[in-house]
This record gives structure tokens, C-alpha cells and sequence, in this order.
């Protein structure tokens, strides 16, 4: 979980994260070991945070990118992506609005229609219900792609910043 607001990226907040990063999201998704399992989820609603993040994860190996927001605010997003030199193909892998409709109303709800278009997304599933499917329940797994991490080289001070955020982050927990 990756948050440059300090208020909000806390593990109290997100107690069952691997790991809460303060830092701009787009710099530390550039630190990070990324492949085709890689699933990349923009909930600010912020397009300073946004689009810096979503124009490098649509230019990355990874296996899902997608954001949260309204319809107006995904045309504005697709806007400023555009403006900011996404090509329509890379557009086109972008999903947004973000879950599967499931009608869901509270963050918990929200997750779940969210995790379950990732596995939608990675399975090849439809997300249809399964009653009014036809066929197999069971279909074979799609077949994987290569699984090689993909570092993205930033400058020396940029891996500094974020390993002193880090460690300042553990001292405040501890």
C-alpha cells in the first residue's frame, strides 16, 4: 500500500498490508519487482497521484492497472492520459471504473468487487453468474505468462528517500 499522504498511509490504517509506503506512488511502483501477476489499484481520486501512476503502470508488464472514480472522472482521467501521451492502446488496458458490479455500497464491498474483477481479469472469467452460465463450471487456466520481474531504474537519491520514509515509518510503529 502506497500513499504519499503520511495521514493517511498508516498500518493502523491498513493493518493487514505487506508493506505502507510513504512515498509518490509512481516512484515507488518504480522501485518495485513488477510481471504479469502484478495488479495495480488507483483509489485516490486525485489526478496529481493518479496519472503520474497510471501512465507508468499502462507502459509496464504488469497484469491489471485500474482506478476508482466515476464515469466523469474517468473521462477526465482518459483526458489528461491522453494529453500526457498515453496511446489509445495503452488506454484500452485501463480499467476504470474499477470492480465488477455487484452493487456494492461499503469499502468492504468495494474490495470485493474489485478483487473479483483482478481474478475476472486474470482467469479470463465473465464475471457473469454462474447460474446462467452454460459449460463447464472448471475451465482450464488460461496459460501463464513469464514470470520476470521487471525493475524500473530511478536515481540513487529516489531509493534513498524511500528507504529513510521507510525506516521512519517502522520507528514511529515500534
Amino acid at each position: 500500500m502506497c500513499d504519499a499522504r503520511p495521514v493517511f498511509a498508516t498500518p493502523a490504517r491498513f493493518p493487514y498490508a505487506d508493506e505502507v509506503v510513504v512515498d509518490w506512488p509512481h516512484r515507488s511502483l518504480s522501485q518495485t519487482a513488477v510481471d504479469s501477476r502484478t495488479a495495480v489499484c488507483v483509489l485516490t481520486h486525485d489526478a496529481k497521484f493518479d496519472i503520474p501512476l497510471l501512465r507508468l503502470a499502462l507502459d509496464l508488464p504488469v497484469g491489471y492497472v485500474g482506478a476508482l472514480g466515476s464515469r466523469r472522472t474517468h473521462d477526465e482521467r482518459l483526458r489528461l492520459l491522453s494529453e500526457a501521451g498515453v496511446s489509445d492502446e495503452q488506454l484500452a488496458g485501463l480499467h476504470s471504473p474499477i470492480g465488477l458490479d455487484l452493487g456494492a455500497r461499503t469499502p468492504e464491498e468495494t474490495a470485493v468487487s474489485i478483487t473479483a474483477e483482478i481474478i475476472a481479469h486474470t482467469n479470463r472469467g465473465t464475471g457473469r453468474p454462474l447460474s446462467r452460465a452454460t459449460g463447464p463450471i472448471h475451465r482450464p487456466l488460461p496459460p501463464l505468462k513469464p514470470h520476470r520481474p521487471v525493475e524500473v531504474p530511478m536515481p540513487p537519491n529516489v531509493l534513498h528517500d524511500r528507504r529513510r520514509l521507510r525506516r521512519r515509518h517502522r520507528s514511529a510503529e515500534g
